[in-house]
């Protein structure tokens, strides 16, 4: 049952984990903003589609803001609490400070737990809808925007160049249109002394021109333009196609899931199909092919023969330098008495150890790639529950300290978890890289900060709750 103390000090706790959580979320928004800014405006995007994008990347805001919340409100809270001297006088009551620890502890848990469930479940599916988004935005073009005496290609197949536009009437002057030509149509230069431009939806555009002329190349059969007509016309109408500039909204699940975009149980699956491919690999480098075994030498040695023969009839009689027998270190080419024969027998023993040495370095190839894919994945398996264990981490952590700081200010509280959250995410990411390369275990790239800052809090907690000393150890057993 939790007391009135204990209760209070949560409440304490949601304040500033509110404040900083908020705060950090508006700053992970701006930056997400400000790096894809530039893919959003000028493409006719609609504004749906926009927010659309937004919402569904502020899913791994979340994961990242909450765990550094957390550490901000641990702090302030028991900086607090330390600051009034309630902490004296709950030990001059009789009181272990660990009471008020735990109920906080225990909230912490109830936050990794809602956090681990949020990474698996509803974020991987936010980062395929995102990531869908984002190739769907990519592919689509910028809308039709004519400037003056600016070349303008956005319409394939067309280029534009236009000395003036009436913004009132959005009327052209002295247009020019340069025309690829297709199966439908030749290669044409059109120049006009006005028009004006007629949208016909989203899907058309019509271009009317007045008193101005046309010169077509007219192709032959073999699609090479040699006469060129000229043509004069009062007016002259082009509707070209803008399906192209419309934009598409693929569905998600069409696409192709990477490791940030699947579960953890998907992932595992993989991973395991992954390991039985290695398996197969290197059974198959255990049981490699024999190249010549003793019992088919003399099967083999007519083989020789014909070849050898082949060769002196392709010769065609020419005069060849007789081979030399060899003196091997080894048995088998020793026993050979035709030195043609023996120099067959290396040559091809030489041929097959050059196919086996190819076929075993792209055997290993295949169980390095396979090796750093399974790292991959196993690396965001651990990161969807290490990165929620950081708030009971930062807990444990952040309470002694708080206390130890006997300051509920707010820019003590963000100084000390700048700096630690700062060593916390480039172990993270340096982590990530390492095991991205075999250089360490996914666990250890994921989980060695988290045991390390676990262990520093626990020792403090009990510095602090207890009359143990480290240094007590060292001098009873000096």
């Amino acid at each position: 049952m939790i007391n009135k103390l204990q209760l209070d000090l949560l409440k304490r706790h949601v304040g500033p984990f509110l404040f900083c959580f908020l705060t950090l979320m508006f700053l992970l928004l701006m930056q997400f903003l400000i790096l894809h800014i530039d893919k959003l405006i000028g493409k006719d995007i609609p504004f749906i589609v926009i927010v659309d994008l937004i919402i569904t990347n502020l899913s791994y805001m979340v994961v990242l803001a909450a765990p550094m919340a957390v550490m901000v409100g641990t702090l302030m809270a028991f900086g607090r609490f330390s600051e009034l001297n309630e902490l004296t006088a709950l030990r001059a009551s009789g009181i272990n400070p660990l009471k008020v620890i735990v109920p906080v502890l225990f909230a912490s848990v109830i936050l990794c737990v809602v956090l681990a469930w949020f990474s698996n479940s509803v974020l991987p599916e936010a980062n395929q809808k995102a990531r869908s988004l984002f190739i769907d935005i990519r592919l689509k073009k910028p809308g039709f925007d004519l400037n003056p005496n600016v070349f303008y290609d956005g319409i394939e197949g067309y280029t534009f160049l236009v000395d003036h536009i009436n913004k009132e009437t959005d009327s052209l002057y002295n247009v020019t249109v340069f025309q690829e030509p297709t199966q439908q149509r030749n290669r044409a230069y059109i120049k006009a002394e006005k028009g004006f431009l007629e949208s016909n939806g989203s899907q058309a555009l019509t271009l009317h021109l007045f008193q101005g002329s046309i010169l077509e190349h007219q192709g032959n059969r073999r699609g090479v333009s040699n006469i060129v007509q000229r043509m004069n016309f009062q007016k002259y109408t082009m509707t070209m196609d803008l399906s192209d500039m419309s934009f598409f909204r693929s569905d998600p699940s069409e696409r192709n899931r990477s490791e940030r975009t699947m579960s953890a149980q998907a992932m595992l699956v993989v991973v395991d199909s992954l390991r039985k491919e290695i398996s197969k690999l290197k059974n198959k480098l255990a049981v490699t092919e024999r190249l010549l075994p003793a019992e088919e030498y003399p099967s083999d040695i007519p083989l020789f023969r014909e070849r050898i023969a082949r060769e002196e009839e392709r010769a065609g009689g020419e005069t060849t330098v007789k081979k030399q027998a060899i003196e091997s270190q080894y048995m088998l080419p020793n026993s050979f008495d035709d030195p043609e024969l023996q120099h067959s027998f290396i040559d091809e023993s030489v041929r097959k150890l050059k196919t086996y040495k190819s076929s075993l370095e792209n055997t290993i190839s295949n169980i390095e790639w396979r090796k750093k894919r399974i790292s991959r994945f196993l690396v965001e398996v651990h990161k969807k529950l290490s990165i929620p264990f950081a708030c009971i981490a930062f807990i444990l952590f952040g309470a002694p300290v708080g206390i130890m700081v006997k300051s509920g200010n707010f820019g003590v509280a963000a100084l000390v978890s700048a700096v630690v959250l700062t060593f916390y995410w480039v172990a993270l990411i340096q982590g990530e890289k390492l095991a991205d390369r075999l250089y360490i275990s996914p666990f250890s790239a994921m989980w060695t900060f988290n045991i390390l800052l676990s262990t520093i809090g626990i020792y403090l907690i009990i510095h602090i709750t207890t009359d143990y000393k480290i240094t007590k150890l060292f001098t009873k057993r000096a």
